[in-house]
Order: C-alpha cells, then sequence, then structure tokens
C-alpha cells in the first residue's frame, strides 16, 4: 500500500469526511487509475475498509471520486459481502442504492445475503431479500421489454402497446411507491405475468423453435 492510500485509510478509519474530500482534491488521486484498486496486506481496498467500518457516507464519496463498488478481494469478498457479514445496514442501503451485485460470490460461493444469514445480521437479511425482490421484478421488466423488441412482425401494434403501457407502469411504480415490502414486488411481477399471458403465450408459441431467450424465461 502507498503512502497516498496509507493517508486515504486513516481518514476513511476516522470518519472525517471533509478532510478526506479536501486530501482527494489536493493530492489528485484520480490521476492514478488504478488507486482504488490496491489493496491493503489483507487483500482490501479503500472502499473495502470504509463498508467494513460502517462509513456510509465516506462509502458515497469514494465512489463518487473512482472506486468501483463491486470490487472483490481474491477470496471474492465484494464490500457488500463485508457490510452484510458485519451488520452494517445502512452501509448495505448505501452500497445497493450505488449499485452493488446482490448475487456477487465468494470462494465458498456464499452471497452477501448467506454471510448476513451466517452470522444472524436479520436487518441486513431483510435489506437484501428485498433488493432481491426489486432486482426480479426490474429484471422481469427488462425481459419483456426485450421480447416485445425483438418480436417483429410477431404480435400486432395493440399487443406490443399493450406490454409497453403494462411495463411502463410497473417501472413507475417502482420509482414513485414508497417502502415497498418483498410481497410487493412478488405480486407487481405476477400481475405483469397475469395480464400479459395471452400475448406472451402467443410469442411462445410463434417462436417455439427458436433458442431460449438468455434473459430469463416466460
Amino acid at each position: 500500500m502507498t503512502c497516498t492510500q496509507e493517508e486515504v485509510i486513516k481518514r476513511v478509519a476516522s470518519g472525517d469526511l471533509e478532510s478526506l474530500r479536501q486530501y482527494f482534491e489536493d493530492e489528485r488521486v484520480s490521476e492514478d487509475p488504478d488507486f482504488f484498486g490496491k489493496t491493503d496486506e489483507a487483500g482490501r481496498n479503500v472502499l473495502h475498509v470504509a463498508s467494513l467500518l460502517e462509513r456510509s457516507v465516506i462509502v458515497r464519496e469514494l465512489v463518487r471520486h473512482g472506486a468501483k463498488v463491486n470490487e472483490q478481494t481474491v477470496r471474492g469478498y465484494s464490500s457488500l459481502h463485508l457490510a452484510s457479514c458485519w451488520g452494517h445496514v445502512d452501509t448495505v442501503r448505501t452500497l445497493l442504492e450505488l449499485g452493488a451485485d446482490i448475487q456477487a460470490k465468494t470462494f465458498r460461493e456464499e452471497r452477501p445475503v448467506d454471510l448476513a444469514r451466517k452470522y444472524s445480521r436479520s436487518d441486513c437479511v431483510e435489506c437484501l431479500i428485498l433488493a432481491e425482490a426489486k432486482q426480479d421484478l426490474v429484471s422481469y421488466i427488462a425481459f419483456i421489454n426485450n421480447m416485445i423488441s425483438d418480436s417483429e412482425g410477431k404480435l400486432t401494434k395493440k399487443d406490443k402497446d399493450n406490454c409497453l403501457h403494462v411495463c411502463s407502469a410497473k417501472s413507475d411504480w417502482i420509482q414513485s411507491f414508497k417502502n415497498p415490502t418483498v410481497s410487493d414486488f412478488v405480486a407487481q411481477r405476477k400481475d405483469i405475468e397475469d395480464s400479459l399471458q395471452p400475448i406472451l403465450n402467443k410469442l411462445s408459441a410463434q417462436t417455439a423453435d427458436m433458442p431460449a431467450h438468455p434473459a430469463g424465461k416466460v
């Protein structure tokens, strides 16, 4: 670890956000493209350290300056893994907002939620399960939209417009609905399936001889 990184680690450990911001401005850390990828003797980069110490605001600052939220150690531990196993639910939420991968696996094939369960971090487990439910709905909407985009000549304009309307409405729901539960996300996906099943069945019948879509299944 370089002297520059040691200084950053000290500021991360102390939680001194203003000093950290000033340091980035003065030292022009961004000029070193590999700065945030460099690790300490334990194989952790500065974002890993901030995450395991529950420095949520500093996590945002590091990512803003170029730290990669899904960077993993040689054993596969991401910042989300570390925050989850230590029970830092606020940092878990922050990392999820910044795009942390909830499906990332360690060398033992453990996801962040698996570690949270392993160490009885119930708040983190609930947060991660909710994030998985949201991701499932978002991915399903994207799958439907991609399927419609690839259905040239196979569906009527009315069918396409219906699919796009349903998907748009669900995307708006995700953005506007306050404090959704896992059940809410599951219900929204089921509503898509129920609303569009006749159209999707029609499309599936027409593409029965084609390879399965890699993004998911109907």
